[in-house]
């Protein structure tokens, strides 16, 4: 279970304090698009968001996006906001990360993947030896696949939080 655990959970992605990531040793962001930055195939971004990235950008943070959404979504998303991207990037498997931390010109363990996905965004930053952090989605997708997926990983984290209380109490 504990490759499917984030370091930090979320709701959303401006709940993510520049304290968490300097707690972390974060210095650049691995970004999720859909039902992480906007809602899933939107091309929008919320004004709290547009603010929430200008704030990481003063800081100091570096950002990129890292979709597994076709390139035809996350380039004009990316452009629109300023960002380089990899697009159609197999999460979870490690080239995506290791792709998005080169673009960020810093090692690994200075990146942390930030996402909605247990199984993609999550599985893979801890297997490719970035920091992680899950925000809960922005709306749950209607299809029996994606419905299924969100049951899952419910169950996950309602164990990751059940492990974090007993670690509260123990300390």
């Amino acid at each position: 279970m504990p490759l499917l655990y984030p370091e930090l959970l979320r709701n959303r992605i401006t709940d993510i304090t520049l304290e968490d990531l300097r707690a972390l040793g974060v210095k650049g962001l691995l970004l999720d698009v859909d039902n992480t930055l906007a809602l899933h195939g939107s091309q929008v971004l919320d004004p709290a968001v547009e603010d929430w990235l200008q704030k990481m950008r003063k800081a100091g943070i570096r950002l990129t996006v890292v979709s597994n959404a076709l390139p035809r979504r996350v380039a004009p998303f990316a452009g629109r906001i300023g960002l380089r991207h990899v697009a159609f990037s197999c999460k979870p498997f490690p080239l995506a990360y290791w792709r998005g931390a080169r673009r960020l010109a810093l090692p690994l363990r200075e990146c942390a993947i930030v996402g909605d996905q247990t199984f993609t965004d999550i599985l893979g930053g801890n297997i490719s030896g970035v920091h992680t952090i899950q925000l809960l989605p922005i709306q749950k997708e209607n299809n029996a696949v994606a419905r299924f997926k969100r049951r899952l990983e419910d169950r996950v984290l309602k164990r990751y939080r059940e492990k974090q209380q007993r670690g509260k109490s123990d300390g």
